[in-house]
């Protein structure tokens, strides 16, 4: 089992901030039809109800993009990736099929508002004493994000394994990404608005998801 921590400097700047992840075995798959039927029935419904405009009322995605400014970013220019995906979503767009563990994040992510990383668990570096930390990235860190190259990570939280960073609410690293031959997911759900009752019960909606769509027992959860 993955240990997590969140570091100081995380707790002095984001004091609210809950995580819970997801650990599970999986079996992942090209994006799959009655996966997409769901996601669908979803986007409508959720169009019905929202604009691009309710997105500053949404509490999950205005934390996210406090914790950005209270860690020296703009979240303007490095967008979340929760609130990159209602944007999209509300504006209308099709969201971009990937494979099955991405997708089922992705409904998540819409569904709650919140950054959630998802990560080749097999791929993270960690000792038997090690955790992987969330901290903040450092100027001239070396990071790259997926399909994005090199990304300036300076002022970004991140979560790090004993090689470096593997994951921001902005976009996780090439190095850890989820692929059809991934067998162990590690989905972290970060709650940067302190409302752990929400964080629980989407983590709780990936393992669902899991259940259904990814060959899996739904795994386990990790509070942090």
């Amino acid at each position: 089992m993955i240990r997590i921590r969140v570091s100081d400097e995380i707790r002095q700047r984001c004091p609210h901030f809950v995580g819970t992840a997801v650990y599970a075995s999986v079996c992942n798959s090209p994006s799959k039809a009655e996966l997409w039927q769901e996601i669908d029935a979803f986007i409508a419904e959720y169009r019905s109800r929202f604009t691009a405009d309710s997105i500053k009322l949404m509490p999950s995605i205005e934390a996210t993009r406090a914790a950005y400014r209270a860690c020296g970013k703009d979240p303007s220019r490095y967008r979340p990736s929760g609130e990159a995906l209602v944007r999209r979503t509300l504006k209308g767009h099709d969201l971009y099929r990937v494979d099955t563990l991405v997708d089922l994040i992705n409904l998540a992510s819409i569904a709650y508002g919140y950054s959630i990383g998802g990560f080749d668990a097999d791929k993270i570096l960690l000792s038997p004493q090690s955790e992987l930390t969330l901290g903040i990235g450092r100027e001239g860190e070396p990071y790259e994000g997926i399909g994005r190259g090199v990304l300036n990570i300076a002022g970004l939280p991140v979560y790090r394994d004993d090689s470096g960073g593997i994951g921001t609410p902005t976009s996780d690293h090439e190095r850890t990404k989820l692929t059809l031959d991934t067998r162990h997911l590690l989905a972290i759900v970060n709650g940067y608005d302190g409302n752990a009752g929400n964080v629980t019960a989407c983590a709780e909606f990936i393992q669902q998801l899991l259940r259904r769509y990814a060959g899996s027992d739904g795994g386990q959860l990790i509070p942090f």
